[in-house]
């Protein structure tokens, strides 16, 4: 077809996937298998190697398995002094409403 993605578009974006982490329950049988179900079940934890997911690591618990997947989000970091996040201030930008005279 003349709409079909080419190949190396599609090969970036697979790439680019390339380390991606998942949590897979340890369940037996026809049980569920989403983590937040049974929180305190074991999961393996899989890597994205751009072809199938393999072993990657192991976490005994939901908390434990959201550490390895996210942990920039483990901690809550302050932000380097001298970044401290800038304030709203006055301005005429479109989405503000006009400032009524004083």
């Amino acid at each position: 077809m003349m709409d079909d993605e080419p190949l190396s578009d599609w090969a970036e974006r697979r790439d680019a996937k390339i380390g991606r982490l998942r949590a897979v329950p340890v369940v037996s049988g026809n049980a569920p298998r989403g983590v937040h179900v049974n929180p305190d079940a074991p999961s393996v934890i899989e890597r994205w190697n751009g072809y199938s997911w393999e072993p990657y690591g192991f976490a005994v618990n939901l908390d434990e398995a959201k550490h390895l997947l996210h942990p920039e989000a483990a901690g809550d970091p302050e932000p380097p002094k001298g970044l401290a996040p800038k304030l709203l201030g006055s301005g005429k930008g479109r989405h503000r409403k006009p400032q009524t005279p004083r």
